[in-house]
């Protein structure tokens, strides 16, 4: 069971907790764990990642083990700690501005 935390405009449209839980298939990398996630909450499809070419939105980051990720292939096989459930995979809402 892969866990993830999400930024709090998104728990509000997925009417969520702070953390949902997900089965993940084949390998646990962030495309999959967003696939998963994507297909529990269709309504978080295109939130996190964009439609047609699955990369991440602006202004989102991902974090594991905390190691910000967002810039990682993703592709690349999770830590085992996240894998194994005993972490959480965070999506965070970058802040901007000055």
């Amino acid at each position: 069971m892969i866990r993830v935390v999400l930024p709090h405009h998104l728990r509000v449209l997925a009417n969520v907790g702070a953390e949902v839980e997900l089965d993940v298939q084949g390998p646990v990398t962030p495309n999959t764990v967003l696939d998963a996630l994507e297909e529990k909450y269709p309504m978080l499809k295109g939130t996190i990642r964009d439609h047609v070419s699955k990369k991440r939105r602006d202004f989102l980051r991902f974090f594991v083990c905390e190691t910000d990720i967002s810039h990682d292939p993703q592709d690349a096989p999770l830590p085992e700690a996240v894998a194994s459930g005993a972490e959480p995979f965070y999506v965070v809402g970058a802040v901007a501005g000055g």
